[in-house]
């Protein structure tokens, strides 16, 4: 092996729709992931880590930024053009600072921008179905990660991993590993209105079995997904302590955002901007400067987790008072509780919605009616309702006045700080309907909006943005 420097080497572990309440490190009843549990005993575990603008694009671009929507510019999943010039990211920060990276997984998406390599596996299979995503992943990762550890310099490697994201189609012995019914049995009808929800039903019939009857089945394959991913984990983290380098290494494993399975009708989805699709996980290893075992339950969010990367590797980054974020070290070494506990929220996936969360209180605000012919105003008491079933804004109506007022002197002032509008306010056209701005109702937005079959579905992820 060539002479290594100083600085460590990274490895992000980026994981599309991970439900972090499905993961029996945050106390799932289900053994979904042992090798990551098994990882978070030896690291960091955050107990209450948040996506705040979802999905996928605005998410990694928080991740890998430090900066959040407002200076980011990106909110939607279909985002129009690159990231701004003042934008920097993770790769090109940490290139300055001496280090090689390359992404796997994740080619012609604004928020990867910057890696010195761009390698693709078969993370779909539209025409077969099964397909097994992660170890596709490692047939790619293990050779490249042998090349950077011969090497002279630090490096960073990002890898997105897109098992639990649909279509959840485990390889065997996984699919069948949490479920042992008959998912089709005539008398089990939950999946009746799954599979009468218009903009989603023929992509379900596309991968999920004939006749399908039973949403317990449709949930045990997303635990099947997870479990068979972290299988897979346990292969990259090896080459890493077979050379030597295990502790020489940060190792993060976050999510972009989490799933909504047979929640809030958002079915087997990432939309809505309730707690499942906003919590996701996070862990981070590296002896060095980070205690094993230890659970931090404060509050933090994406945009965090580059001041922490820059802060555990050394790096004194000359940007960083530009970071919206904050580094996480003195949240672990107790010196603060928490970091912000209330923050602005929004999405633009299937719906374009935006909100304030607090520990107390969800508000959430329709800027167009949605194809769930949901309310305008929602309202979630947290304390009592954590799974935020029972809108409470016609009760409430001076809660939802006082958080919409806090939500738009925030909005206020972070337009004044980067004197930009709030990017939420000018994306028309994020259903990827050309020119027809915001819908006028939730019939246009139901008869409109159309996922199609896997297959469709597939082209959609595929495109840049």
């Amino acid at each position: 092996m060539a002479s290594r420097s100083a600085r460590p080497n990274i490895l992000l572990i980026g994981v599309d729709s991970l439900l972090a309440d499905h993961m029996s490190c945050y106390g799932y009843s289900r053994l979904t992931s042992p090798h990551i549990d098994k990882l978070a005993a030896d690291a960091v575990l955050f107990e209450l880590t948040y996506s705040t603008v979802v999905p996928t694009t605005p998410a990694y671009t928080a991740m890998l930024s430090g900066l959040d929507c407002f200076s980011s510019r990106v909110v939607g999943l279909r985002h129009k053009g690159p990231l701004g010039e003042r934008v920097r990211m993770l790769p090109e920060i940490l290139r300055d600072a001496g280090y090689t990276s390359t992404c796997i997984g994740f080619p012609n998406n604004p928020a990867s921008r910057g890696f010195d390599t761009y390698l693709e596996y078969e993370a779909w299979n539209a025409e077969t179905g099964r397909c097994p995503k992660a170890q596709n992943l490692n047939d790619v990762a293990l050779p490249e990660l042998q090349r950077l550890l011969d090497g002279s310099d630090p490096f960073l490697l990002f890898l997105r991993h897109m098992d639990p994201h649909s279509p959840y189609l485990p390889p065997a012995p996984f699919e069948r590993l949490f479920y042992h019914g008959d998912e089709c049995d005539p008398a089990n009808r939950s999946m009746d209105p799954v599979m009468e929800f218009k903009p989603f039903r023929d992509y379900f019939a596309s991968w999920l079995p004939e006749g399908i009857s039973d949403k317990d089945y449709v949930v045990a394959q997303y635990d099947g997904a997870i479990a068979y991913m972290d299988a897979a984990i346990q292969n990259i983290l090896e080459p890493l302590s077979s050379r030597g380098v295990l502790d020489d290494t940060i190792i993060v494993l976050n999510g972009d955002h989490g799933e909504t399975l047979y929640d809030h009708e958002c079915w087997f989805d990432h939309h809505g901007i309730y707690d499942v699709t906003l919590h996701v996980p996070l862990v981070l290893r590296f002896p060095a400067k980070l205690p094993a075992g230890a659970r931090i339950a404060g509050y933090n969010r994406h945009e965090d987790l580059v001041p922490t990367l820059l802060q555990l590797a050394g790096i004194d980054d000359p940007g960083a008072d530009h970071f919206d974020g904050r580094s996480l070290l003195p949240m672990i070494g107790g010196e603060v509780p928490s970091l912000a506990s209330e923050y602005y929220i929004a999405e633009c996936t299937w719906m374009r919605k935006h909100g304030w969360r607090t520990p107390h209180w969800k508000l959430i605000i329709a800027l167009e009616p949605d194809f769930h012919f949901k309310p305008e105003v929602e309202l979630y008491d947290l304390v009592t309702d954590p799974a935020e079933n029972h809108n409470v804004a016609e009760e409430r109506p001076e809660v939802v006045a006082a958080l919409r007022e806090r939500m738009e002197a925030y909005i206020a002032q972070r337009e004044r700080e980067t004197g930009l509008p709030n990017p939420m306010s000018v994306e028309w056209d994020w259903h990827g309907i050309e020119g027809l701005g915001p819908f006028t109702s939730s019939q246009q937005a139901y008869d409109s909006q159309y996922l199609g079959s896997r297959v469709e579905a597939q082209r959609l992820q595929d495109k840049p943005g």
